[in-house]
């Protein structure tokens, strides 16, 4: 569905991320993994449209990004940056409620269509129990939660999600990737997500894609990405990885 072909970014005579050729298809969980400025904010940024890339092309279902109307691709694609905006004063239904706009337009009133939506959206994520507080007074677990919500009530095939485990604690990230992961699962959706935690991105991606100083170090599945050698050339410190005892995936050890 997503197609980099050669595309790249820089800023002020500073590449950020070098021409880079990767695709992202529908029904599995890509994690973009690295050390702090490897490129993986800039990588979604660009997948999101947020930064147009500096050569080559991106494509989504076989067209260029930029040949996409702004609407029409809020559509298909649905986008969590790092830096979430305000919630001032915001129930959570009214949150979700935002992941219509694609679809009625800025001032379009809610057709029955759009609040069996927000509704369908409310129950998959299991929010129903707040929906009715403010946002601001939910747990980070639940905030989570309500605003993947509101990306489900967008209706797109992809969502991208830049770093949304960042305020979250152990138990509230592994809810959150569990739910990720099965939404993905069940509604057959793209999900690429940043994310910082190796043995998280180890445990609940399909796929990972390690970036290092701008480039696309290696890819490939978890198994073939948790190896000692594979994570120094990432992360530069060595790291010992054993099979964890409970699961099936392999965890690394500092």
């Amino acid at each position: 569905m997503f197609e980099m072909k050669s595309a790249g970014f820089a800023i002020q005579g500073k590449t950020l991320l070098q021409p880079t050729s990767l695709s992202f298809k529908q029904g599995k969980v890509y994690g973009l993994i690295g050390h702090n400025g490897s490129g993986k904010s800039t990588l979604i940024k660009l997948l999101a449209r947020q930064q147009d890339c500096h050569g080559g092309e991106i494509c989504f279902d076989g067209r260029p990004l930029g040949d996409w109307g702004h609407q029409a691709f809020a559509r298909q694609v649905a986008y969590l940056p790092q830096h979430l905006p305000s919630t001032d004063n915001l129930l959570g239904r009214e949150l979700v409620e935002f992941g219509r706009y694609p679809w009625r337009g800025l001032f379009g009133r809610h057709r029955q269509q759009d609040k069996d939506k927000v509704e369908q959206a409310i129950a998959l994520t299991h929010t129903q129990g707040f929906a009715d507080r403010l946002v601001d007074t939910l747990s980070g677990g639940e905030r989570g939660r309500v605003w993947l919500a509101m990306l489900l009530a967008q209706e797109s095939r992809f969502i991208l999600l830049d770093e949304p485990l960042a305020a979250l604690d152990v138990a509230h990230q592994v809810e959150v990737l569990t739910l990720i992961r099965t939404l993905c699962q069940q509604l057959g959706l793209g999900v690429i997500i940043v994310i910082h935690d190796i043995n998280m991105a180890a445990r609940f991606c399909d796929h990972l894609v390690a970036l290092h100083s701008g480039s696309v170090l290696v890819q490939g599945e978890p198994d073939t990405i948790m190896t000692s050698e594979t994570l120094e050339s990432v992360y530069g410190i060595p790291m010992a990885v054993m099979r964890h005892p409970a699961q099936t995936h392999s965890i690394a050890i500092l």
